[in-house]
């Protein structure tokens, strides 16, 4: 809960925006482009990709936090939208506009989502810093249509870029609250070792790098949406058995077929939603870059991109929190030491290797899902679109019927790369939808 900022210019600073919200003056976020939100998710994916320490986990929680700055940062320029103060967990207050003195709200953004992205990439390479610096200074020069000087005046300015700081602030304030804010470092204060449960069904350690876990208490942050991450729990996995009619032994027995004759497009698919960490985005950066595409091509403006990002990122962030608290309850090991321990010990997933954490659920299923029945809520259950993630890569455009065929591509992918059980897929799968059933049920508007 956000009770007291920590230095003084910043109580300073919220003491002149505390007069209770009402309709500003000036005009209204949805008569400027999306373009300052679009180019600040954008750049946010260039700096996933190469900030140390940025695993899928982390990248969605920034990408959540980035997606509150900029939904917040412009809310009170949206007549009939409403604030997530009091709605998100421990989020109580957030700075309010003075009725009378009205903002320039892509002013406002562009200095909200621009202190927002330096505090989330503290430890982005000096290069990647003056990049964050250069993309606040040059938006006003490569947006006129937005940055019009004739329709605002200096004063008018001043006052936007110190509430956008503001904003900032004061949810990075409650971010540093959530448990995940140095859960990425190598050092968790007041944390022991992590050492997995053993025994029969039991994850461990996997080949060939037999790493260390990744992120074991992940699952204890404070979500964004869900009120804990016991509101949308995946399904029991089956029983850990190694009978052959049983239905462990036959969806391991499913993995180690596949793997061993995937057909091409198996393959394709397999490494086209992988998603790795430091080579791309991550999976939650695939799917923000699928909705930063859209908003372009439909010319979406600053409003519908801000709640467009609020709750497209929200959901991947808690799927994420919900995913990694079933992963180190249930603790279910790999099919990679399923396999050698039943099959054959000599084999290992051709296209892949498997991650350093336990298998159920699929997180690739749990997020996909999270983000393909939001991106269906906002711009319809039907509706294809192209993917060009991977446009650089030289793997698309793909083009898909509708964000559901997309994200069920996405979860069996990982079934195809000989890391998941079929199971830990459509465990996944149900735990997705959930949460984002949870977001969408958030309360964006006053009617």
């Amino acid at each position: 809960m956000i009770k007291r900022f920590t230095a003084s210019v910043l109580i300073a600073l919220f003491a002149t925006f505390s007069i209770a919200q009402a309709p500003n003056l000036g005009r209204p976020a949805d008569a400027y482009s999306n373009a300052v939100v679009t180019e600040w998710m954008t750049l946010s994916l260039s700096l996933a990709q190469q900030t140390p320490g940025f695993s899928p986990p982390v990248v969605a929680r920034a990408l959540g936090y980035l997606g509150v700055t900029a939904y917040e940062s412009v809310v009170a320029g949206m007549p009939g939208y409403i604030s997530l103060a009091g709605q998100l967990n421990e989020l109580s207050s957030l700075p309010l506009t003075q009725p009378d003195e009205p903002l320039h709200w892509p002013t406002v953004a562009n200095a909200s989502m621009a202190t927002m992205t330096r505090m989330m990439f503290s430890n982005a390479t000096a290069e990647n810093k003056g990049r964050i610096d250069q993309l606040e200074r040059s938006l006003p020069l490569k947006y006129g249509q937005d940055f019009d000087p004739n329709t605002y005046t200096p004063e008018i300015t001043n006052r936007s870029n110190s509430y956008g700081k503001l904003m900032a602030m004061a949810i990075m304030t409650w971010a540093r609250t959530d448990g995940g804010h140095e859960a990425w470092g190598p050092l968790r204060r007041n944390r022991a070792n992590y050492v997995p449960p053993s025994g029969a069904g039991r994850w461990s350690a996997t080949p060939p790098a037999f790493a260390k876990p990744l992120l074991p208490y992940w699952g204890e942050n404070r979500p964004f949406a869900l009120k804990s991450v016991q509101d949308c729990p995946a399904p029991q996995p089956p029983e850990y058995s190694e009978d052959a009619n049983s239905k462990f032994y036959k969806d391991a027995q499913e993995v180690y077929k596949i793997s061993n004759a995937a057909t091409q497009e198996q393959r394709q698919f397999a490494l086209y939603w992988a998603d790795d960490p430091g080579k791309t985005p991550t999976p939650a950066g695939h799917w923000s870059f699928i909705a930063n595409d859209l908003l372009k091509v439909r010319k979406a403006n600053l409003a519908e991109a801000a709640a467009t990002h609020v709750r497209l990122n929200i959901a991947m962030a808690d799927a994420f929190t919900a995913g990694w608290a079933t992963k180190y309850a249930t603790n279910v090991l790999r099919p990679v030491t399923y396999v050698q321990g039943s099959f054959d010990s000599n084999w290992v997933p051709s296209l892949m290797a498997t991650p350093p954490f336990p298998e159920y659920p699929s997180g690739h299923s749990v997020q996909s899902s999270a983000a393909s029945g939001v991106l269906s809520q906002i711009f319809g259950a039907n509706m294809s679109f192209t993917d060009n993630t991977h446009n650089d890569r030289g793997w698309g455009p793909r083009t898909f019927p509708n964000f559901n065929a997309a994200a069920n591509e996405a979860a069996l992918s990982r079934l195809y790369a000989g890391i998941h059980y079929r199971f830990g897929v459509e465990g996944g799968q149900v735990q997705g939808k959930c949460v984002a059933a949870k977001v969408l049920a958030l309360k964006f508007k006053n009617n």
